[in-house]
């Protein structure tokens, strides 16, 4: 039986590398895209369905390299909202100990759905709280990518430096190493696909310096090497970090993160402010990846990422929305737009375009996850895609159509396609009750606070 054929038809504007002529538009089979047409062009065979994409800016499908879905039951918690990262960990550490496996389906559903409308076709997630009773959260989390039809690399995080040790969690919430060992073998063993267009990955990720052990942190990599998946961490987010590393290990972060045999292009790391210039330098050597987190960086007020810098010695670099605790949204699109003006107050307007905002938003995100086959509309890649239109009041009088999805503030995509199906229609989540969800989810919250 053939693959369905599908041309999305005559995009108003369409995101391509290298500015190649789409304008005639994309041609899907099956899960792939099979031709990229020039104005005028027409597909080299008929297709059986076609979308006219007249009024619609074509994107690859948005990854977001770094979350934390669970944070979603603790958006704009008034005690913490005016708190800097470390006092603002301290004071929900408890309210996230409390979390029940039904709280974390819930709050992945309405991360991911949020993202999935943004025009976001693969998820990052990074989950380290394991009390008793959550040891099974990663496969929660699996039945709701399965459900929603989306992408994702979900990172098994893991703590077990707790406040009797010397680290910053409470005893509640970590775990450990043997324990954290063995399942993250599992959860490869089990769930990590490896073939081109997988749905689901694993990488292994502790948490940060201040809630992992060193020796942890070196049989994590030793790990993921031997079985051959990404490696994850929070690093060089705020000045408490370099100062805890600074007094427990005696050295910076990035000496640290050499120090444990994380210093590889198998890392990536959350955030990123804090680096001197040869801290830069070994990181694009290296070639470990950074995701910038702009929103979460500014609304803890952590500092700016040298994105610019980074890129320069030869890191990647991608885009995150970080937790719904830290940014209070899971939009990628509104992410993008704060990453264009924060990084213009760094490095200026000619520098930091709308295009390559979208660059770190697609391709950049997809190096940091180790991925080849998603991130850019080309022959042969996944055809993840996502579709804007510029119907609203705030687009009225827009004139270049990519630069008016970031500039203009674009937030909702009008369709989202993910290995060649529909997951998105209208606006709208396919086969998804957003109205019940909701309902639900906000009952979950109240109780995780209700319960302090």
């Amino acid at each position: 039986m053939c693959a369905a054929r599908i041309w999305i038809k005559n995009p108003l504007a369409v995101f391509l590398p290298d500015n190649l002529d789409g304008r005639g538009g994309l041609v899907i089979e099956g899960s792939r895209i099979s031709e990229i047409l020039r104005l005028g062009q027409t597909p080299s065979e008929s297709c059986d369905s076609v979308v006219d994409a007249r009024n619609h800016v074509v994107l690859p499908g948005l990854i977001n390299a770094h979350h934390h879905f669970y944070q979603t039951l603790t958006r704009a918690w008034l005690p913490v909202v005016n708190q800097p990262l470390f006092p603002w960990l301290k004071t929900l550490y408890p309210v996230w100990a409390r979390l029940t496996p039904e709280a974390l389906h819930l709050a992945s559903q309405v991360a991911m759905a949020e993202l999935l409308q943004s025009g976001c076709t693969t998820v990052s997630d990074h989950h380290y709280l394991f009390p008793a009773g959550m040891e099974q959260s990663l496969d929660v989390q699996v039945e709701v990518v399965q459900q929603l039809g989306m992408r994702a690399l979900l990172t098994r995080g893991s703590m077990n430096l707790g406040e009797e040790q010397g680290g910053l969690p409470p005893q509640q919430t970590i775990q450990d190493a043997d324990t954290i060992l063995q399942d993250s073998l599992r959860l490869i063993k089990q769930y990590h696909q490896r073939h081109e267009g997988a749905q689901i990955q694993i990488g292994l990720a502790p948490c940060s310096p201040f809630s992992v052990t060193t020796d942890l942190m070196r049989e994590i990599a030793r790990q993921a090497e031997q079985h051959d998946v990404r490696l994850h961490t929070h690093l060089g987010e705020t000045l408490d970090e370099e100062a805890f590393c600074q007094q427990t290990f005696g050295m910076r972060t990035v000496d640290y993160l050499e120090h444990v045999g994380w210093l590889s292009n198998r890392t990536w790391l959350a955030h990123g402010i804090h680096f001197n210039d040869d801290e830069i330098k070994r990181l694009g050597a290296a070639g470990t990846g950074i995701c910038h987190c702009p929103v979460s960086n500014m609304r803890l007020a952590s500092g700016i990422c040298p994105t610019v810098d980074l890129e320069a010695a030869g890191a990647p670099v991608g885009l995150g929305v970080d937790g719904s605790a830290s940014n209070d949204a899971s939009n990628l699109m509104y992410e993008a737009r704060q990453a264009l003006y924060l990084q213009r107050l760094r490095y200026g307007a000619e520098q930091i375009t709308p295009q390559r905002v979208l660059r770190w938003a697609t391709a950049g995100s997809a190096r940091l996850l180790g991925r080849a086959d998603i991130g850019e509309l080309a022959v042969g890649k996944q055809a993840d895609l996502a579709l804007f239109k510029l119907d609203e009041l705030r687009f009225s009088g827009s004139h270049d159509p990519l630069s008016a999805l970031i500039l203009c503030g674009a937030e909702r995509a009008d369709k989202v396609m993910v290995g060649g199906e529909w997951r998105v229609s209208d606006g709208e989540i396919i086969g998804l009750d957003a109205a019940e969800l909701m309902v639900k989810h906000r009952a979950a919250a109240k109780a995780l606070i209700a319960g302090l």
